[in-house]
Protein backbone atom coordinates (compact mmCIF):
# COMPACT_ATOMS: atom_id res chain seq x y z
CA UNK A 1 0.00 0.00 0.00
CA UNK A 2 3.04 2.45 1.19
CA UNK A 3 4.83 1.62 -2.41
CA UNK A 4 1.57 2.68 -4.22
CA UNK A 5 1.19 5.91 -2.35
CA UNK A 6 4.41 6.29 -2.94
CA UNK A 7 4.38 6.19 -7.00
CA UNK A 8 0.95 8.08 -6.62
CA UNK A 9 2.84 11.36 -4.82
CA UNK A 10 5.61 11.08 -6.90
CA UNK A 11 2.91 10.93 -10.21
CA UNK A 12 1.33 13.82 -8.77
CA UNK A 13 4.53 15.90 -7.21
CA UNK A 14 7.37 14.45 -9.52
CA UNK A 15 10.61 15.81 -7.57
CA UNK A 16 12.32 18.96 -8.81
CA UNK A 17 15.28 20.76 -8.54
CA UNK A 18 15.06 23.37 -5.54
CA UNK A 19 16.51 25.74 -7.70
CA UNK A 20 15.89 25.41 -11.41
CA UNK A 21 12.77 23.79 -10.75
CA UNK A 22 13.82 21.03 -13.39
CA UNK A 23 12.15 17.53 -12.78
CA UNK A 24 14.71 15.04 -10.95
CA UNK A 25 15.26 11.77 -10.00
CA UNK A 26 13.22 10.92 -6.23
CA UNK A 27 15.90 11.61 -3.90
CA UNK A 28 17.73 14.54 -5.18
CA UNK A 29 17.67 17.65 -4.22
CA UNK A 30 19.80 19.83 -6.03
CA UNK A 31 20.12 18.86 -9.83
CA UNK A 32 24.07 18.29 -11.07
CA UNK A 33 23.85 21.78 -13.28
CA UNK A 34 23.03 23.77 -10.30
CA UNK A 35 25.11 22.16 -8.13
CA UNK A 36 27.75 22.95 -10.23
CA UNK A 37 27.02 26.74 -11.85
CA UNK A 38 25.18 28.43 -8.77
CA UNK A 39 26.36 31.63 -8.25
CA UNK A 40 28.44 30.81 -5.24
CA UNK A 41 30.20 33.40 -2.82
CA UNK A 42 34.07 32.83 -2.53
CA UNK A 43 36.36 33.80 -0.03
CA UNK A 44 36.36 37.19 1.24
CA UNK A 45 33.03 37.65 -0.83
CA UNK A 46 31.19 35.58 1.72
CA UNK A 47 31.78 38.00 4.44
CA UNK A 48 29.11 41.18 4.39
CA UNK A 49 30.54 44.22 7.36
CA UNK A 50 27.53 44.93 9.63
CA UNK A 51 26.80 46.97 12.76
CA UNK A 52 26.99 44.96 16.10
CA UNK A 53 28.05 41.67 14.50
CA UNK A 54 31.37 40.18 14.35
CA UNK A 55 30.72 37.95 11.32
CA UNK A 56 27.86 37.77 8.81
CA UNK A 57 28.05 34.97 6.00
CA UNK A 58 26.29 33.78 2.76
CA UNK A 59 26.68 30.91 0.71
CA UNK A 60 25.31 32.12 -2.46
CA UNK A 61 24.34 35.18 -4.05
CA UNK A 62 21.16 36.49 -4.29
CA UNK A 63 20.59 36.36 -8.32
CA UNK A 64 19.02 34.52 -10.91
CA UNK A 65 17.72 30.52 -9.83
CA UNK A 66 18.92 31.28 -6.74
CA UNK A 67 16.44 34.53 -5.90
CA UNK A 68 13.54 32.44 -7.56
CA UNK A 69 14.15 29.72 -5.46
CA UNK A 70 14.25 32.12 -1.99
CA UNK A 71 10.99 33.51 -3.54
CA UNK A 72 9.38 30.36 -3.67
CA UNK A 73 10.22 29.17 -0.45
CA UNK A 74 9.14 32.23 1.33
CA UNK A 75 5.62 32.63 -0.64
CA UNK A 76 4.80 29.34 -2.27
CA UNK A 77 4.67 27.40 0.66
CA UNK A 78 7.75 25.42 -0.18
CA UNK A 79 8.69 25.27 3.37
CA UNK A 80 10.81 21.98 2.21
CA UNK A 81 13.36 23.92 1.01
CA UNK A 82 14.60 24.58 4.43
CA UNK A 83 16.40 21.32 4.43
CA UNK A 84 18.03 21.49 1.23
CA UNK A 85 19.89 25.35 2.75
CA UNK A 86 20.93 23.93 5.55
CA UNK A 87 23.30 21.83 3.63
CA UNK A 88 24.35 25.22 2.24
CA UNK A 89 24.34 27.17 5.83
CA UNK A 90 26.12 24.49 7.60
CA UNK A 91 29.32 24.29 5.31
CA UNK A 92 29.28 28.23 4.67
CA UNK A 93 29.63 28.50 8.83
CA UNK A 94 32.61 25.65 8.54
CA UNK A 95 34.64 27.22 6.33
CA UNK A 96 34.63 30.60 8.23
CA UNK A 97 34.76 28.81 11.44
CA UNK A 98 31.78 30.20 12.96
CA UNK A 99 31.47 28.79 16.46
CA UNK A 100 28.33 29.64 19.17
CA UNK A 101 26.70 28.08 21.78
CA UNK A 102 22.68 28.99 20.43
CA UNK A 103 21.47 29.47 17.11
CA UNK A 104 18.22 31.75 17.17
CA UNK A 105 16.37 33.55 13.84
CA UNK A 106 15.67 37.04 12.30
CA UNK A 107 11.60 36.37 13.35
CA UNK A 108 8.25 37.31 11.35
CA UNK A 109 5.79 39.41 13.13
CA UNK A 110 2.41 37.04 14.45
CA UNK A 111 0.72 38.50 11.19
CA UNK A 112 3.04 37.54 8.75
CA UNK A 113 3.71 33.97 10.35
CA UNK A 114 -0.19 33.57 10.30
CA UNK A 115 -0.82 34.67 6.79
CA UNK A 116 2.11 32.61 5.03
CA UNK A 117 2.44 29.71 7.58
CA UNK A 118 5.54 29.50 8.97
CA UNK A 119 8.26 30.94 9.61
CA UNK A 120 11.06 30.68 6.95
CA UNK A 121 14.07 31.52 8.80
CA UNK A 122 13.09 29.85 11.85
CA UNK A 123 12.89 26.71 9.91
CA UNK A 124 16.47 27.20 8.35
CA UNK A 125 17.55 27.85 11.71
CA UNK A 126 16.08 24.96 13.12
CA UNK A 127 17.60 22.89 10.03
CA UNK A 128 20.78 23.99 10.64
CA UNK A 129 20.84 23.41 14.44
CA UNK A 130 20.06 19.84 13.55
CA UNK A 131 22.68 19.39 11.18
CA UNK A 132 25.24 20.82 13.54
CA UNK A 133 24.08 19.24 17.21
CA UNK A 134 23.69 23.06 18.17
CA UNK A 135 20.36 24.67 20.21
CA UNK A 136 18.32 26.13 18.52
CA UNK A 137 16.26 28.71 21.01
CA UNK A 138 13.71 31.72 20.24
CA UNK A 139 15.69 34.53 21.53
CA UNK A 140 13.45 37.04 20.01
CA UNK A 141 10.05 38.35 19.47
CA UNK A 142 8.74 40.60 17.14
CA UNK A 143 6.95 43.56 18.52
CA UNK A 144 4.62 44.51 15.70
CA UNK A 145 4.52 44.41 11.62
CA UNK A 146 6.25 46.67 9.98
CA UNK A 147 6.64 47.55 5.94
CA UNK A 148 8.26 44.93 3.94
CA UNK A 149 12.16 45.98 3.81
CA UNK A 150 12.39 45.07 -0.12
CA UNK A 151 10.29 48.40 -0.39
CA UNK A 152 13.00 50.57 1.69
CA UNK A 153 15.30 52.61 -1.16
CA UNK A 154 17.72 53.75 1.51
CA UNK A 155 20.15 52.19 4.20
CA UNK A 156 18.69 55.05 6.87
CA UNK A 157 15.22 53.73 5.38
CA UNK A 158 15.55 50.42 5.96
CA UNK A 159 17.43 51.33 9.85
CA UNK A 160 14.90 53.29 10.71
CA UNK A 161 12.02 50.78 9.65
CA UNK A 162 12.97 48.24 11.99
CA UNK A 163 13.97 50.43 15.05
CA UNK A 164 12.59 49.06 18.16
CA UNK A 165 10.64 46.39 16.22
CA UNK A 166 12.51 43.22 18.18
CA UNK A 167 12.87 42.29 22.00
CA UNK A 168 14.90 39.70 23.83
CA UNK A 169 12.31 36.87 25.16
CA UNK A 170 14.68 34.46 26.93
CA UNK A 171 17.41 36.64 28.66
CA UNK A 172 18.78 34.05 31.06
CA UNK A 173 19.27 32.11 28.04
CA UNK A 174 21.04 35.06 26.02
CA UNK A 175 23.44 36.04 28.95
CA UNK A 176 27.38 35.33 28.03
CA UNK A 177 26.23 33.65 25.08
CA UNK A 178 27.72 33.68 21.69
CA UNK A 179 24.89 33.58 19.15
CA UNK A 180 24.26 32.55 15.65
CA UNK A 181 21.89 34.81 14.17
CA UNK A 182 20.25 33.26 10.89
CA UNK A 183 17.83 34.62 7.60
CA UNK A 184 17.02 33.62 4.17
CA UNK A 185 18.84 36.57 2.76
CA UNK A 186 20.61 40.33 3.54
CA UNK A 187 20.71 43.42 1.67
CA UNK A 188 21.95 46.33 3.93
CA UNK A 189 21.98 44.33 7.08
CA UNK A 190 20.02 46.75 9.19
CA UNK A 191 17.35 44.09 10.14
CA UNK A 192 20.26 41.53 11.36
CA UNK A 193 21.98 44.49 12.84
CA UNK A 194 19.08 45.65 14.71
CA UNK A 195 18.52 42.02 15.96
CA UNK A 196 21.84 41.57 17.27
CA UNK A 197 21.98 44.91 19.16
CA UNK A 198 18.61 43.66 21.33
CA UNK A 199 20.69 40.10 21.65
CA UNK A 200 24.06 42.09 23.05
CA UNK A 201 21.79 44.44 25.00
CA UNK A 202 20.45 41.52 26.64
CA UNK A 203 23.94 40.38 27.31
CA UNK A 204 24.75 38.19 24.81
CA UNK A 205 28.57 37.72 24.37
CA UNK A 206 29.05 37.96 21.04
CA UNK A 207 26.33 37.73 17.82
CA UNK A 208 27.47 36.36 14.00
CA UNK A 209 24.64 35.73 11.79
CA UNK A 210 24.51 33.53 8.26
CA UNK A 211 22.10 33.67 5.27
CA UNK A 212 21.86 31.70 2.47
CA UNK A 213 22.12 34.11 0.15
CA UNK A 214 23.23 37.87 0.34
CA UNK A 215 21.85 41.03 -2.45
CA UNK A 216 23.60 43.64 -4.09
CA UNK A 217 22.94 46.98 -1.81
CA UNK A 218 20.91 49.00 -3.32
CA UNK A 219 22.99 52.83 -4.53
Amino acid sequence: MKALLDALLALLYPPRCCFCHNLMPRGVSVCTHCRETLPYTRGDEQLRKLRGIEKCVSPLRYENSVRDSLLRYKFHALSGYARIYGEFLAKCIDENGISCDSITWVPLSRARRWKRGYDQAELLARELARRCGIPCERLLRKRRNNPAQSGMRSDEARRRNVKGKYRAVSPEAIRGKRILLVDDIVTTGATLSECAGVLKAAGAKAVCAVTVAQARKEK
